[in-house]
């Protein structure tokens, strides 16, 4: 039965993991941050993908059932496609995108946004669940929370995020340049999308970890692109 303190609850630990998450990375673009109001409506933008991607990937997969990598190319998609509309509409293609470090700031806050939603869904899962017993509830609510703070959630960081640094590393570049670069790292933020939901689906137990530290080393690489962007001159870029 849906009940306020559910939707409070799940509400609660979808998206104030996702708000931990944000702050850290805002703290990379400290010496100009963004608008805390753009930055509110990134994340909100982040959480209306998840609506709209709901009923797409259904479509998906009543077209293309049974998990096929296909199908997770195609979710992997809709969802990154989606982020990445959201965040360029919002903000990206405004004045406030300013410096090259803002396209990566923006992309991981629609990123968080969607994820915030997204693990509310999880977490509200068992809380809804009639067949679990009542001792089993909230620990398994914790649990799907707690695997998506340090798994699911940093994948939509880090795949989102190759999207920006395309537009960061092309900052200062021509408009050729921008468009080839940004379209590739959206078929590389696409493809370390799908191969992580592909791994996820398929192992089990410590395996799962594996998946996992693969994003966490991501994470690491984004840490020190980061170094990169800041350093960007217009006179001193190198591809």
């Amino acid at each position: 039965m849906i009940t306020f303190n559910t939707i409070f609850y799940a509400l609660l630990g979808g998206i104030l993991p996702a708000v931990i998450w944000l702050l850290f990375w805002l703290k990379e673009d400290s010496k100009h941050p963004e608008s805390p109001f753009l930055i509110t409506k990134t994340f909100l933008a982040g959480m209306g993908a998840v609506i709209l991607v709901l009923p797409l990937e259904k479509i998906i997969n009543d077209f293309f059932p049974g998990m096929s990598p296909l199908t997770f190319s195609l979710w992997a998609l809709v969802e990154e496609g989606l982020k990445f509309a959201g965040a360029y509409f919002i903000a990206i293609h405004t004045r406030d995108d300013d410096e090259p470090i803002d396209s990566v700031i923006y992309m991981i806050t629609v990123a968080l946004g969607f994820a915030a939603l997204e693990n509310a869904l999880f977490i509200a899962s068992p809380l809804l669940n009639p067949l679990l017993q009542k001792e089993a509830i909230i620990p398994s609510a914790i649990s799907a929370g707690g695997f998506r703070f340090i798994g699911a959630s940093l994948l939509h960081v880090v795949s989102s995020a190759t999207i920006g640094l395309g537009f960061a590393l092309t900052f200062y570049k021509s408009i050729k340049a921008k468009i080839f670069w940004v379209s590739f790292s959206f078929i590389l933020s696409v493809v370390f999308h799908t191969i992580f939901n592909i791994f996820i689906f398929k192992q089990e137990g410590p395996e799962t970890f594996l998946t996992f530290g693969a994003v966490w080393l991501a994470v690491a690489l984004l840490l020190l692109f980061f170094e990169r962007i800041k350093a960007l001159r217009p006179n001193r870029i190198k591809l």
